[in-house]
């Protein structure tokens, strides 16, 4: 049996070694780096310099070229789905290998290719949880990553390292250890000019795009403050059966277990936290929390969270997230200027004045986003174009970590303290047995959890 070392009491151990990533400190991580100053958050001039915009050529469907073979690493929804959204994106691609844990998951989205008109191979067909690396040996020219994000820094990084280019789902760690070797990763990535592309498909979707576009000629002049949402209903939960091992009903009911998912804050609100350091144009500094769980039925997790982040220039943004049936639901973002105001309510990227009046309507496209983030990534390989978007989503995951850690605590918590921080979630090895999870799983209690300690 692996031996559990997950101590929810010991989760946040603090700054010591902190490995090959870890040792760049979290000054050396690069993002898109704002060009506005201070000054227009504190209330006097500033200058305003645009970005680069660094965008794909956002083509309605990828160029022709040399054939593009895919492996899909997780069979699931997300995978399944994944799968027929590459399938989708131009002429010449094609699913060659997949691979999950269970065979029923395999076997599923082996006979939805083959309604798709994809035949594959039994002998590319693997079951296991070293299906990854055969799945990566199989002679495909792209990876799909979208088992359960506790996997995805391994995953991606055999990937980078057999020289594959790679579509992974969001997020892509679930704790500090899972970050930095997928930061480390992405650089080796860059070195050997693979192209990368996440899942966070609103940096894909031609309306987001169009209002940044927007906000990067200074519609609404310098963003003071933010409001970033995901409220919905529950997800779904797995019933425990008794033909199960422990760790296949875990990793059956991964949306509801902390290790695996790294909570909804993590594996659903890094959305629109994305989206506010995609346009404020950095990530915040610190984040003072909490949460609570209400009732989720299985797992260990909370069901909401409220979270203020703060910027190293003293902007707030408030961070709310919410998996509750029968509650108020809205996923959106609103990002208030010293001009103007913009806002994705209802889905439908604008900008409004502060009495309301639409002064902009983003236009959007036909094209799926889901489907977009692979004719992008076809796109850049066909026409080798520099794209690798692994360390910006794992800076966006940092922040809802970050929230995740101060809502548990009940504690203010700086991203320098979790990028030095030596959390590391789930067992050491995975077998499909019993692994002694179920029975010191704890739901977290704010004020009685350690955290790290200040520099």
């Amino acid at each position: 049996m692996s031996k559990n070392n997950f101590s929810r009491r010991k989760f946040l151990a603090g700054a010591a070694t902190i490995g090959a990533a870890g040792a760049m400190g979290a000054g050396a991580l690069t993002s898109c780096t704002g060009s506005t100053s201070d000054a227009g958050a504190a209330g006097g001039a500033y200058d305003w310099t645009p970005r680069d915009l660094n965008l794909p050529p956002l083509l309605e469907i990828a160029p022709d070229g040399v054939a593009l073979k895919a492996g899909i690493i997780g069979c699931g929804g997300r995978g399944s789905g994944a799968a027929m959204n590459f399938l989708d994106a131009g002429p010449g691609l094609s699913v060659t290998a997949i691979g999950d844990v269970f065979q029923d998951r395999v076997d599923s989205l082996k006979g939805k290719l083959i309604d798709k008109g994809n035949e594959i191979a039994d002998e590319n067909c693997f079951v296991g949880f070293d299906a990854f690396e055969k799945v990566i040996a199989s002679g495909v020219d792209i990876v799909i990553l979208a088992t359960p994000p506790k996997f995805r820094p391994e995953h991606f990084a055999a990937s980078v390292q057999a020289k594959k280019h790679v579509f992974m789902e969001k997020p892509v760690a679930v704790d500090t250890e899972g970050i930095r070797q997928v930061i480390a990763s992405a650089k080796m990535a860059e070195s050997l000019g693979l192209k990368i592309i996440t899942g966070t498909q609103r940096r894909h979707e031609h309306s987001y795009i169009n209002l940044w576009k927007e906000l990067n000629n200074n519609a609404i002049g310098e963003i003071v403050s933010a409001n970033v949402y995901w409220n919905g209903n529950k997800l779904w939960h797995r019933d425990n059966n008794p033909d199960w091992t422990e760790m296949e009903w875990m990793i059956r009911d991964w949306v509801n277990w902390t290790w695996l998912s790294g909570d909804h804050i993590v594996e659903q609100h890094v959305h629109n936290l994305d989206v506010a350091n995609w346009f404020i144009g950095t990530h915040p500094v610190k984040a003072l929390g909490f949460g609570s769980r209400q009732r989720r039925v299985t797992g260990d997790q909370y069901d909401n969270f409220s979270v203020d982040y703060i910027y190293e220039d003293g902007r707030h943004i408030h961070s709310m997230c919410r998996q509750i049936n029968g509650c108020s639901t809205g996923v959106y973002e609103i990002f208030h200027g010293t001009k103007a105001i913009a806002t994705t309510v209802g889905h439908k990227p604008q900008i409004v004045d502060t009495a309301g009046n639409q002064l902009f309507l983003a236009e959007g496209s036909e094209t799926s986003p889901y489907v977009q983030e692979h004719i992008d990534l076809v796109t850049c390989i066909r026409q080798d174009i520099a794209v690798n978007e692994a360390e910006q989503t794992a800076i966006s995951n940092m922040v809802a970590i970050m929230g995740r850690v101060s809502a548990y605590t009940g504690k203010e918590v700086t991203f320098d303290e979790m990028m030095n921080s030596e959390m590391k979630l789930g067992p050491e090895t995975f077998i499909m047995g019993n692994i002694g999870f179920m029975e010191t799983a704890e739901i977290p209690v704010p004020g009685t959890l350690e955290r790290p300690p200040r520099a």
